[in-house]
């Protein structure tokens, strides 16, 4: 069956909410069981006043937050950023431009800072003319982002492939590691995809791998992490004191696609395993990767499912940085779930973000749990988006010095913009 029928038959229903009976999603947590400092929603005016979407939005190691984006440029685009203090944003700055780049909803650039205070950026650059002929390029920034090195390809195998999906750590003071999936064993074929992306069939398939890269942007530690995974949903990292966790959305031969996970464990790349056996069986990519947060070693992953063809959205605690997960907890479900998913998490609390849509009506929920999801803290509504479909991509929460912030996209007469809040303790 291909992708987008079953798109159309998921929009056609998307009519209702199955909502579980603990809770209707939108509500605010009881007095009994939430904290007595309630957060509190405030717009959080961002530097980009431009037509702009694919925001990424980070922590620093300094506390400060790091916001990027793209902007249609001409005929082409450019990656610029900002840093906000907690007072105020620094100057908008650019890190390339280009006319050969794969600009696409779902596989967006991503920042990382590490220690020695260098900026790292990744983009992806056309490589031929197949529509789904794309490569890695990264880039590094010294001087907190005046400049920029000339790129370098993360993927060297030269084929005209889809590479991208791509997720950044510190790996030490003045080293990043890197994961992207790499379609170099697929085969360059394009089959019928969610969101134009391929769905790759038959004995090909698009894999994962990671490599790190030092402040001259050698490469070093290029391995294949998986043989066979999901074509399309994005990847995700957090630092546990135990090393990185990486987590996706893995495929089977029998086209079960759960979310999986490893840990670099400072020698080599633990054995991949299931987060949960959802068993959700799908002939091709959904275009919904997991989130994952961690401190310390305590981790959090969410994701999306639509296993028993329920629309679910859940999330699960780690206690051993990753090395198993508790029974997840259902946070939403029912048609209008769709998934789309972030995670932070800190000593105090974790934050859940996804996208409703129901009725030509999209939204942007946030959930607050005790870091150990024991209890839920906190839900509701951040925005209702005038933008429906995937042009509104997927939003993106951080925590800072002062509070949790939330950027996304919308689209307003017909061009995307970034728009954001910050939720706080009230005075």
């Amino acid at each position: 069956m291909r992708l987008t029928t079953i798109l159309l038959l998921t929009l056609l229903t998307a009519t209702a909410c199955d909502r579980s009976p603990e809770r209707a999603p939108g509500a605010q947590a009881s007095p009994a069981t939430a904290r007595a400092a309630m957060y509190t929603r405030s717009d959080w005016p961002l530097p980009v006043t431009a037509t702009a979407a694919q925001p990424d939005l980070i922590r620093a190691p300094d506390g400060t937050l790091l916001l990027s984006w793209i902007e249609p440029q001409g005929e082409g685009h450019a990656l610029r950023f900002a840093r906000y203090t907690g007072r105020a944003w620094g100057e908008v700055q650019e890190i390339a431009r280009g006319s050969d780049w794969f600009v696409n909803w779902a596989d967006t650039p991503h920042l990382v800072a590490t220690a020695d205070g260098a900026l790292w950026a990744h983009w992806l650059k056309k490589s031929a003319n197949a529509q789904y002929a794309y490569d890695v390029a990264l880039s590094r920034s010294g001087d907190g982002g005046v400049t920029w090195s000339e790129p370098m390809l993360v993927n060297d195998d030269g084929t005209p492939t889809e590479h991208g999906f791509v997720s950044m750590w510190p790996a030490a003071r003045d080293r990043i590691g890197i994961a992207w999936l790499d379609g170099r064993r697929s085969g360059g074929e394009e089959a019928e995809g969610r969101g134009g992306h391929a769905g790759h069939e038959g004995p090909s398939a698009m894999t994962l791998r990671a490599a790190t890269f030092d402040a001259a942007l050698r490469r070093d530690g290029d391995r294949e992490l998986d043989a066979m995974t999901c074509d399309c949903c994005q990847t995700d990292t957090a630092l546990t004191t135990r090393g990185p966790l990486l987590v996706y959305r893995d495929r089977t031969p029998e086209e079960i696609r759960d979310i999986a996970a490893t840990r670099y464990d400072g020698a080599t790349w633990t054995p991949a395993h299931v987060v949960h056996a959802d068993r959700w069986k799908m002939p091709a990519c959904p275009v919904n990767g997991p989130a994952v947060a961690a401190e310390g070693n305590q981790a959090v992953v969410a994701w999306y499912t639509v296993a028993a063809d329920q629309p679910t959205l859940r999330i699960a605690r780690s206690n051993d940085a990753g090395d198993t997960f508790a029974t997840p907890i259902t946070l939403d479900q029912g048609a209008r779930v769709q998934g789309r998913v972030d995670v932070t998490l800190d000593a105090d609390d974790a934050w859940v973000l996804w996208t409703l849509e129901d009725g030509g009506s999209q939204s942007l929920q946030f959930a607050r749990y005790t870091p150990d999801l024991s209890r839920e803290l906190q839900r509701g509504e951040v925005a209702r988006l005038q933008g429906r479909g995937r042009a509104t991509g997927f939003a993106q929460v951080a925590t800072g010095n002062d509070g949790t912030y939330v950027v996304w996209t919308d689209v307003v007469d017909g061009k995307p913009r970034l728009a954001g809040a910050r939720y706080g303790v009230a005075p």
